[in-house]
């Protein structure tokens, strides 16, 4: 790694603007992003200059250059006020993804206010996080009654045999669920607002709207919850810093609702494609029971923030074989660096072990995601991943994996659906009457495995060679 914290940019060093680049969102970066990662570093090495939407700027790959971006606060800066062609008026009229990088909040903030935003978020989050405690046992259980409850609605709507679509029939419901439980929502939140934050962190035509309307939906919410607390997320988060305003906390809220329903929805969906497409690793992991690895070896192969947050340079710095000057912008490609990981990873030299817990899923550096809020997370996707492989008996993919649709983005690599054709286990209670409490929580008797995690343990263990589930 070349890094230099100190110095100036040489006059005859490149400068971003001047560069002649390649816009990074083609059909060929739609089709394998992985492809288009190799060609940039085989090109120009550890960092590439690429066009975004019409703005140049620094793609970060390699795992040691990432590493150095998103560790190092001081040099590189979340605070967009920093971004030179922003500051200068530089940027086309309406860039879309520059709404949601206008949103003040814990994320976009450095320093002391960056600090002290995540000890409020710890403290609000504490009680969720202590799973000896009413908050956090009743959330843990409200997880997993939520996943019960939408398999029985499948069973009950398309039979205990048929086709699903993981993804609006599992998986975003049950997030929206758990957010709904989490914030505290006096109503159910909908599909609408998993929109609204798919277009904003995708950058769609209409990504500024988009971020208003959300941001409008959750200052209402933390007024909603001003005037009536309760034992949630909103209430304690204005518990912990009592001069937050609504608009401060709906920002807040805002973040947390991309992370809880995008992000971890993402890291839902690529663990249950790598088990289904037959990565062997990520199988391995679940056939031995070790949900958490599985989630790490899938978040490795296929991470769901393909590039992370942009970063500015607070000063000029050399980093791989460019000079970055002062208020460029940057962007870490996790997608990218694994797959230096991955080469390490099947390297006969060391264990097919090394650098699993490496991953860059829950980010790096001071701006990672928070401790408490990872652990709800990743205690969210194990519950939704496992409760899949409890009651599905069988699974397999209604499309080859290579014609999956996926969304077109420059942050995140997400499913739009996760066709499958299935069969579910015979003791799953089919609902009756109406209310939200109808699907009660399927069995889960001690000591018996069962549905797909049984045929997959006699897949990797038994010598079958069918890689149907």
């Amino acid at each position: 790694m070349e890094a230099q914290s100190h110095g100036t940019a040489p006059a005859d060093s490149p400068v971003l603007g001047a560069l002649s680049v390649e816009p990074l969102l083609t059909a060929e970066f739609d089709a394998d992003p992985g492809a288009v990662y190799r060609r940039l570093r085989a090109r120009y090495g550890p960092v590439a200059p690429v066009g975004l939407m019409g703005v140049p700027l620094w793609l970060v790959l390699d795992y040691r250059e990432v590493l150095e971006v998103l560790r190092n606060e001081s040099q590189w800066r979340r605070d967009v006020r920093y971004w030179r062609a922003r500051a200068q008026g530089e940027l086309p009229r309406d860039w879309p993804l520059l709404a949601g990088y206008e949103v003040r909040q814990m994320m976009f903030v450095d320093d002391e206010e960056h600090r002290a935003a995540r000890r409020t978020h710890h403290t609000a989050l504490r009680p969720f996080q202590d799973a000896r405690s009413p908050e956090g046992w009743e959330l843990r259980s409200a997880v997993a009654r939520y996943a019960d409850e939408l398999v029985a609605m499948l069973a009950a709507e398309s039979g205990r045999s048929g086709f699903a679509d993981l993804g609006a029939q599992y998986t975003r419901p049950l997030l929206l669920m758990v957010t709904t439980k989490l914030f505290g929502c006096p109503v159910e939140l909908g599909d609408e607002l998993v929109m609204d934050l798919w277009r904003m962190l995708d950058g769609g035509p209409d990504a500024g709207p988009a971020t208003g309307r959300a941001l409008a939906a959750f200052t209402r919410l933390a007024a909603h919850r001003r005037a009536r607390p309760g034992d949630d997320l909103t209430s304690y988060l204005m518990l912990a810093d009592p001069d937050l305003t609504d608009e401060q906390l709906g920002r807040e809220l805002f973040m947390n609702a991309v992370y809880l329903n995008d992000i971890t929805g993402n890291m839902v969906l690529n663990t249950l494609l790598e088990v289904l497409r037959g990565n062997a690793t990520v199988r391995r992991s679940l056939s031995a029971g070790q949900l958490g690895e599985t989630v790490n070896r899938a978040a490795l192969a296929n991470p769901p923030v393909a590039n992370m947050c942009f970063r500015f340079a607070a000063r000029d710095v050399r980093l791989g074989g460019f000079w970055i000057r002062a208020g460029d912008i940057v962007s870490p490609s996790a997608a990218g660096a694994h797959q230096d990981l991955l080469a390490i990873g099947s390297s006969h030299m060391v264990g097919s072990t090394v650098s699993t817990r490496a991953h860059l899923g829950w980010g790096a550096g001071p701006h990672q995601c928070p401790s408490a809020a990872r652990e709800l997370g990743a205690m969210i996707v194990t519950t939704a991943v496992g409760r899949v492989f409890d009651h599905f008996t069988r699974a397999e993919l209604t499309l080859p994996p290579d014609q999956l649709p996926w969304r077109s983005g420059p942050c995140v690599r997400g499913l739009k659906v996760l066709p499958v054709r299935y069969d579910l286990a015979h003791d799953i209670p089919l609902p009756h009457g109406p209310g939200p409490d109808r699907f009660p929580a399927a069995p889960q008797p001690e000591g018996h495995t069962k549905g797909l995690l049984a045929a997959l343990r006699r897949l990797m263990f038994g010598g079958g060679k069918t890689r149907t589930l």
